[in-house]
Formats: structure tokens, C-alpha cells, sequence
């Protein structure tokens, strides 16, 4: 639930707005429960204001993390639930790490279990989880038998562009580099992001993960820098008639004999 705050932010313009809740395009989501101690609601109003007046002070100079709070007194056991958004992690592990030096923090109960997300789409979010939506895009596109599953036209990846395709159950990376089409798993082996939104060196034949700057290799799927350790799956690539077919990682190396 949102409410007005009982305490007086006169220069911050987003106060008001905080009624509803409006999420933003930001790459990160740090959700934690929070609880004040008792002896905070003894303390005279004018006292309270006076601390929430440093706290807010520490959170202004952090602009780029943005703050959601939603009120659960009486509906959970904790009194509220703390939403923030950011691009950087290191930005808001330096804004809690001064928030705890204000005087506030010491009347702080609990404000744990913090979850750190990623936002991501709803078809993102299967793919990570295994669930259907890769199972049905299969589904559509039976393998032939020798292997090969098409899984795109050469139209809907132009030169210079990537493409995430499903095939084998798993989410596939298509490459069109100078006219040759490469194809890898989709997911970093580091933290799964999603590679087919990631960096293309042309000149190398590699692709720069866009989380944490992995770098792998489009023919191969070996790790050629970054923090990666596992390579990922390369698959083998056929164009007939204006169409991408691939072939299963597991069915790469028959293929090839």
C-alpha cells in the first residue's frame, strides 16, 4: 500500500508522485522488508523529522538510484517494503553504506533478507527458469532429420544485427557478420545474460557480454576474456532457400563427421 509520509520533504519533487508506484527502465531492482525499532515511535515527532532530514540528504546525493516505498503495518511482519532502482549496484552499495552512519540507521530493527534483481522480460524470465516458452517454440519448429531446426529467415537478420531463436529447448544466439550467420547459446556462462543483445567485434568474430563484459567467440563459444570460465554451445549453421537452419549442440560434431 502507498500513503503520504507523515514527515515534511518540501524540496524533493518526486515526493508527492510516490502515491503510485511507477517502475522504471532501470537495470537493477534491491528490494528489502523494514522495521523500526519501537523506541523510534517514542521519540517526538520534530525528532523523527530532524533525522529523516539527514537521511534524505544522503539519498540526494545518489540521483541515479531511485527509491519505491510501499506500506505493510499490521498486513505483514515487517512495517514496510524498500524498492530501489538503478543501472549500477556499486552506486546504492555506496548510498547504504553511508546511509549506515545517519543517525536514523541506529533505530533501524531489520531491513534483511535484500534481494538484488535483474529486470528482465516475462520471456527472459522462462528462459532462465527453463520453462515453457522454450518449450513451445520448439514445438513449432521441429528438427529435421539430419538435425537441423530452422529457426529464422535470412531476411529478419540482416547483416550486422543478432537474433534470440529457440531450438533444442534452449535459447540460441543468431550473428549475421559480414553475411555469415554464426549461432551460440544465448545465455553468459558467467551470470546468463543474454548474448544476443551483447557487443560485436566484426574484425575478431566475437561478441562482448553485455552485464559483465565476457568475451566469447562466434564460431567457437570458447571465453576469450572477461570474467566467464565455461565456454557455451556453438552450434553449426545451414542456409537453404533463404532460411537459418541450426544444428543441436549435442548433434554438432555427427553433423560434422
Amino acid at each position: 500500500m502507498t500513503r503520504r509520509s507523515i514527515y515534511e520533504f518540501p524540496a524533493d519533487p518526486q515526493h508527492d508522485q510516490r502515491l503510485v508506484i511507477r517502475p522504471s527502465a532501470a537495470k537493477y531492482l534491491f528490494v528489502y522488508p523494514f522495521v523500526k525499532t519501537r523506541a523510534w515511535y517514542s521519540l517526538p515527532k520534530p525528532e523523527r523529522q530532524r533525522m529523516m532530514d539527514e537521511h534524505v540528504r544522503v539519498g540526494r546525493k545518489y540521483p541515479t538510484i531511485r527509491l519505491n516505498t510501499t506500506y505493510s503495518y499490521g498486513l505483514d511482519d515487517q512495517e514496510f517494503i524498500v524498492a530501489f532502482e538503478g543501472d549500477n549496484p556499486g552506486e546504492f552499495l555506496d548510498l547504504v553504506m553511508e546511509l549506515r552512519e545517519s543517525e536514523a540507521s541506529s533505530y533501524t530493527l531489520r531491513d534483511t533478507p535484500t534481494l538484488t534483481c535483474v529486470q528482465m522480460s516475462l520471456w527472459d524470465m522462462l528462459d532462465t527458469l527453463g520453462g515453457a516458452g522454450s518449450a513451445q517454440a520448439v514445438a513449432r519448429r521441429p528438427a529435421r532429420a539430419d538435425g537441423f531446426t530452422p529457426v529464422a529467415t535470412l531476411d529478419e537478420l540482416p547483416p550486422g544485427s543478432a537474433k534470440r531463436v529457440y531450438a533444442d529447448n534452449e535459447a540460441v544466439a543468431l550473428f549475421n557478420v559480414n553475411g555469415t550467420v554464426y549461432a551460440i547459446a544465448n545465455r553468459c556462462s558467467h551470470a546468463r545474460a543474454s548474448l544476443s543483445e551483447g557487443a560485436v567485434d566484426p574484425a575478431r568474430c566475437v561478441v562482448t557480454c553485455p552485464w559483465h563484459e565476457g568475451v566469447f567467440s562466434l564460431e567457437t563459444g570458447r571465453v576469450l576474456g572477461g570474467p566467464p570460465v565455461h565456454p557455451i554451445a556453438s552450434y553449426r549453421v545451414k542456409l537453404e532457400d533463404g532460411s537459418i537452419f541450426i544444428a543441436p549442440a549435442e548433434a554438432r560434431e555427427a553433423a560434422l563427421s
